[in-house]
């Protein structure tokens, strides 16, 4: 007979305490001094990246020469790929990629980069615990490679301060694609979502970026992990739209 536990998390209904028990972080760090101005929660967590992975891809991409510009190149979509999404099933270029998160196009990517090349940006950018051992396509996905919020600050500070081991075109591009509408209070934002879980684990969304005035720029990390099964998974869209109403706020505060 299957233990209450067992029944409870089958059925996707929230233990007592689960809400307090989930992980959750708020983040955001002085690009320039490396200060936090805001850290609340669980930041030091490790986690599965998911897709705020492809920031890393893409750098790992233009960088080598794989990735052109923002359409080149365009790879089809084939039988067999990873589609759980419509947007999902057709020829991709590198801005689609970004804009739907397409797992196929990052998988397509890290293949032609090779274990070696790949394994050896991991270690220069010094990312998360740098643990490929999940593989080439899967490391990033709930397996082998994690990543904290604090240190998710690090790699995103390296970026913006162009100091990753990188050419300037990797990083140009890669901001370009992370490009989003203007906040209302008028900053600039760069940002990228990832929804993943870990073995066992309710899911967890992420929003991992930059907002800058032209005079300032902030980087953050926003970690939530849902405290019950939630309707239509995608737990990094619920945190990105939450997060984005709530940063002109924080930022005024600052």
């Amino acid at each position: 007979m299957k233990s209450l536990m067992t029944l409870v998390l089958l059925a996707g209904v929230a233990l007592p305490g689960a809400a307090q028990d989930a992980i959750r972080c708020t983040l955001l760090v002085d690009a320039a001094t490396g200060r936090a101005l805001v850290r609340e929660g669980q930041c030091e967590q490790r986690v599965t990246p998911a897709s705020t992975f492809k920031v890393a891809i893409s750098l790992m991409g233009y960088d080598s020469g794989i990735l052109a510009d923002e359409n080149t190149p365009q790879l089809p979509f084939r039988e067999g790929y990873v589609d759980w999404l419509p947007e999902w099933r057709s020829t991709t270029g590198p801005a689609a990629w970004m804009k739907h998160s397409v797992v196929w196009y990052s998988q397509q990517l890290t293949t032609r980069l090779g274990a070696e090349r790949f394994q050896s940006y991991l270690d220069r950018f010094d990312y998360g615990n740098r643990d490929a051992a999940g593989g080439l396509t899967q490391a990033w996905l709930g397996s082998s490679l994690k990543i904290s919020a604090d240190e998710q600050a690090v790699f995103l500070r390296k970026l913006v301060n162009r100091t990753l081991p990188v050419s300037s075109k990797a990083v140009d591009m890669t901001a370009s694609l992370m490009h989003y509408p203007r906040l209302r209070n008028g900053w600039d934002l760069y940002a990228k979502t990832g929804s993943g879980s870990e073995p066992g684990a309710l899911p967890h969304g992420w929003l991992v970026g930059w907002t800058s005035d032209g005079k300032r720029t902030i980087v953050f990390a926003r970690l939530v992990q849902d405290a019950q099964r939630e309707p239509g998974g995608r737990a990094g869209l619920r945190v990105r739209d939450a997060f984005i109403k709530e940063l002109p706020g924080l930022l005024e505060k600052l």
